[in-house]
């Protein structure tokens, strides 16, 4: 019996295969972009700019605290924070609905421990 060698490859299978995975990549990537804690932010007419190394406290609709993803306590907030640099980015993202008074504490807690690069994160207006 002669065995003989292929005369051409279906590549059709391959082409479904990349299209398969190019999908399952942009739909992971617009969850990775917008972040695992929902927070709708407010407007404002000035572009953020990027800041590279730098801490990220967030406020939910629900008034709830995280630092860097992980949630939090505000007194845990506070020992948590005490033991960075002073001179590390801190951005405060905070629901456009989170109570005026949770936002407050925030900022006040930043301003206790003397951190002096702090910004809030808004989105641009249309």
């Amino acid at each position: 019996m002669e065995t003989r060698g292929f005369d051409s490859i279906n590549v059709i299978p391959f082409i479904d295969i990349m299209l398969v995975l190019l999908t399952i990549v942009l739909t992971t990537a617009t969850f990775i972009n917008s972040g695992a804690i929902p927070i709708k932010l407010p407007q404002a007419e000035a572009p953020a700019g990027e800041i590279k190394g730098l801490l990220q406290v967030d406020i939910d609709r629900q008034g709830k605290f995280y630092l860097d993803g992980a949630a939090v306590e505000l007194a845990a907030l506070e020992a948590t924070l005490s033991g960075y640099d002073r001179q590390r980015p801190v951005v405060v993202r905070a629901d456009r609905q989170v109570a005026l008074q949770a936002f407050v504490g925030v900022m006040d807690l930043l301003k206790r421990l003397d951190f002096t690069q702090v910004s809030l994160l808004t989105e641009a207006s249309r």
